[in-house]
């Protein structure tokens, strides 16, 4: 197999006289100092990987330049998930303007309603959001921990036919321990037809350490409450090329270690669910 797709991955620029930094934010915090996409293909390439969704990088707030620039210099590479103001008056105007430019989805957390994870849906304008990702078709991708999952789970029945895409497999193993209880709780949200599951940044998951082989039980549980279609295989590049882990490492794990998934299944999270959601035409 090759032509495959990332579904996660963040770029930005050393120039921060274009691409000023957000409010609060310096320049020592960027780390790496830079990660264009010219520096993301060299890690991409060589392992098949034609095609990647870029994430807004938090360094930027709401300004999505960079990433919709770089979106436009490599149109046939990239496609997008931006960050916008869910406390804005309109965000759904926003929201289509950024739809217009490939966007795709828009990244959502507990930072950005400034609510703790079990009010932190509850801002008016995330009801405008979900509304009109149902309307437009855009994901919800969430960043979040298994505490904020009973709030999503209340927009989920409330908004059914919203996309709606959690990262990093709901960050389980972050602490370095499983918990079933939260393993649980993640497969129940498979019950909303329309919720998908990102399944990677596994340098930060469990032992942390490559080959990942640890975490075979914990996806092979999600991936079967999901299906296969509803997966994704995710990197979250620079920060899976660090220290001993590697760009092969990650996607390695799902390509030749997974067992428990058939060539058709690596498919899907390699690149069909992928590319139907945020690829197609």
């Amino acid at each position: 197999m090759s032509n495959f797709i990332d579904a996660h991955v963040h770029v930005w620029t050393p120039d921060t006289s274009h691409y000023p930094l957000a409010r609060g934010y310096k320049r020592e915090q960027m780390m790496p100092r830079s990660f264009t996409p010219e520096e993301l293909l060299k890690h991409s390439r060589p392992e098949g990987v034609t095609r990647i969704n870029l994430i807004q990088m938090s360094f930027y707030g709401f300004d999505n330049s960079y990433m919709l620039d770089s979106m436009d210099l490599y149109r046939e590479v990239f496609s997008g998930t931006a960050v916008i103001d869910p406390l804005a008056k309109e965000p759904e105007r926003r929201m289509a303007e950024l739809a217009r430019r490939r966007v795709r989805a828009f990244r959502i957390h507990p930072e950005l309603s400034r609510q703790p994870p079990a009010r932190w849906l509850q801002p008016e304008g995330y009801g405008r959001m979900f509304k009109a990702g149902a309307k437009l078709n855009l994901a919800m991708s969430c960043l979040i921990n298994p505490d904020a999952l009973p709030e999503l789970d209340r927009m989920c029945k409330q908004f059914p036919d919203t996309p709606v895409i959690i990262d990093h497999i709901c960050r389980i193993g972050a602490n370095g321990k499983i918990a079933d209880k939260d393993v649980k709780a993640l497969c129940a949200l498979a019950k909303h037809k329309r919720v998908m599951l990102k399944v990677g940044a596994f340098y930060a998951l469990g032992k942390k350490a490559p080959p990942y082989t640890d975490l075979a039980p914990l996806i092979q549980r999600v991936v079967e409450a999901f299906g296969p279609r509803r997966c994704m295989w995710e990197s979250d590049c620079p920060f899976q090329v660090q220290d001993k882990h590697t760009y092969r490492d990650s996607i390695d794990l799902v390509r030749r270690r997974l067992k428990c998934l058939s060539d058709d299944d690596k498919d899907w999270l390699l690149r069909r669910t992928a590319e139907e959601f945020f690829f197609r035409k």
